[in-house]
Parts: structure tokens; C-alpha cells; sequence
């Protein structure tokens, strides 16, 4: 699977919370900071389609989109490509990385020795 950018990522966003959408229905669920016009989205469409992310079908005389994949299913592959770059392939690291730059609250911190507990079970 190619991999998205991070102006095809927002697209890809407004389709995985909500599809099949029109091209007109997608620019107006893109965030407004963007300040993207009608054309901009068309083109962000046409490239996740040309990637194979997106998939489209005619209805009348407008295409409606879709996401080819699963959300889940691109985060864990990007996840991975940032861990197998970044850490050599081991968690381990990255985990020490975020704790060292005090990017783990308290609630991480639960979440992730309620993780590791339901793991060990």
C-alpha cells in the first residue's frame, strides 16, 4: 500500500469517518483552516484513487467516494514503518523516547501498564 501524505491524509480522514461522499461533500467536511477549494479536494482524490486508497463509483453524473482501505489497517502499517525506521524495529525504544521527552501523561501511562497487564495474561 502507498503511502499517503499528510494533505491526503486529511481527505482520507473525512471518508473514513463518513462514505461513500461526493467530491462537494468531502471539501466541506475538510477542516476550514485549510482553506482547500472544490478543485484542490478533486486533486487530492484523484490521487489517493491513482495510489489505490480510494475507490469510486458513478452515481448520475458525480462519482461518489470511498475508502479502499481499512483506517486500522493503514495506522498499523504506517505504525510499523515508523518503527522498523526509527527503532530498529523494537517498541521498546519508542516508548523510552516519548517518556524521555515527557510526551506520556499519567493517563498513557495507565493505559499502557493496563495494556501490558491484559497482554502477560
Amino acid at each position: 500500500m502507498e503511502r499517503i501524505g499528510e494533505a491526503e491524509y486529511a481527505v482520507m480522514e473525512v471518508l473514513w469517518k463518513d462514505a461513500p461522499l461526493t467530491a462537494a461533500e468531502v471539501a466541506k467536511r475538510v477542516p476550514a483552516e485549510r482553506g482547500w477549494s472544490i478543485r484542490t479536494v478533486k486533486t487530492m482524490l484523484a490521487r489517493l484513487l491513482a495510489k489505490g486508497v480510494l475507490a469510486h463509483e458513478e452515481e448520475g453524473r458525480r462519482y461518489l467516494y470511498r475508502p479502499a482501505v481499512a483506517r486500522a489497517d493503514y495506522v498499523a502499517q504506517e505504525s510499523g514503518r515508523l518503527i522498523d525506521r526509527m527503532f530498529g524495529g523494537r517498541v521498546t525504544p519508542l516508548v523510552a523516547q516519548l517518556a524521555e521527552r515527557d510526551r506520556l501523561t499519567d493517563a498513557d501511562i495507565a493505559e499502557i501498564e493496563a495494556l501490558l497487564k491484559a497482554l502477560k495474561s
